[in-house]
C-alpha cells in the first residue's frame, strides 16, 4: 500500500485536490517510471515519496505562476520533457488541456507512449525530434498557449527552443532550481529578439521541503523572426546575447 498523506497535504499548499482516479495515475505513473528505470536511464529519483515531491508535486508547481491551467483547455507543449515532467502530472492533474509531449530520445518517447495509453491520457502527442526542428512553420510553430520546459540549459538556449513555439499572448515557462538573476539579465536581449518580455518569477521553496523552485516567466508579445531558432544545436552551442 502506497501512502499519499503527505502528498495531499503538498498539494492543498497549491490548491489541488485529486480524485482517486487521478491519485492511481499518480500510482501507476510511479510504479511504471521504476519498472523501465530499471532498463533506461530516466530518472535518478525512484524513492516513492521522493518521486512524489521532486517530480510530482514540484511539476504541479506551475499553478503558482499560471494558474489559468486550471480552467483552460489550453494547448500546451513541454520540450525535452524526459520522463514526461513537467506534462504529464499537469495532464493527470487537469485532464481538460491539450498535451504534447517532445523529447530527442526515442527510448522516452516510447517509455510516454505506454505510460500514455496504461493511464489512460487523452489528447496527449508525443514527438520525437529536436524542437530546433519542429519549430518550422509547417509543423509546431506558435500553435501553444503554454509552453513548459525543466531541461537544464541556460535561459537564453531554452528561450531560443521554447518561444517559437508559443502563440503571441502565450507563456513559457521555465522551471528553475536556483537564483538565476545574472542568468536572466544575461538573457534579455535574447527574449526581446524571440519575441518574448520577461514578466517575473515565482520564488518557492516546495511544500514540507527545504528545495527550492524558482519559475520563471516569460510571456510572447510579438510574433519570433523566422530566422529563429536557428540549425540544430545552435542554440546550445553559441547561446544568443
Amino acid at each position: 500500500m502506497y501512502d499519499l498523506g503527505q502528498f495531499r497535504k503538498d498539494l492543498q499548499q497549491f490548491d489541488i485536490q485529486l480524485t482517486q482516479q487521478q491519485e492511481n495515475q499518480f500510482i501507476r505513473y510511479f510504479e511504471l517510471l521504476t519498472e523501465w528505470n530499471e532498463v533506461m536511464n530516466l530518472t535518478a529519483i525512484t524513492d516513492f515519496d521522493d518521486v512524489l515531491k521532486k517530480h510530482f508535486v514540484d511539476s504541479l508547481s506551475l499553478v503558482r505562476a499560471w494558474p489559468q491551467i486550471r480552467e483552460r483547455s489550453a494547448a500546451v507543449i513541454d520540450i525535452g520533457t524526459g520522463a514526461g515532467f513537467p506534462g504529464v502530472p499537469l495532464k493527470i492533474a487537469f485532464p481538460q488541456i491539450r498535451l504534447t509531449l517532445l523529447d530527442s530520445l526515442q527510448k522516452r518517447i516510447r517509455f510516454l507512449n505506454e505510460l500514455s495509453t496504461e493511464l489512460g491520457l487523452q489528447d496527449v502527442e508525443l514527438i520525437h525530434g529536436r524542437a530546433e526542428d519542429y519549430a518550422a512553420p509547417s509543423k509546431k510553430r506558435e500553435q501553444y498557449d503554454l509552453c513548459v520546459s525543466r531541461a537544464v540549459a541556460n535561459l537564453s538556449t531554452l528561450s531560443e527552443l521554447c518561444l517559437p513555439y508559443v502563440k503571441e499572448g502565450g507563456y513559457f515557462i521555465s522551471y528553475k532550481s536556483e537564483k538565476i538573476a545574472e542568468e536572466a539579465k544575461a538573457a534579455e536581449h535574447a527574449i526581446f529578439l524571440l519575441g518574448g518580455k520577461i514578466e517575473g518569477q515565482k520564488e518557492f521553496i516546495l511544500p514540507d521541503s527545504d528545495i527550492y523552485r524558482n519559475l520563471f516567466m516569460i510571456q510572447k508579445v510579438r510574433s519570433t523572426p523566422k530566422r529563429f531558432p536557428r540549425k540544430a544545436g545552435a542554440p546550445a552551442k553559441d547561446p544568443l546575447k
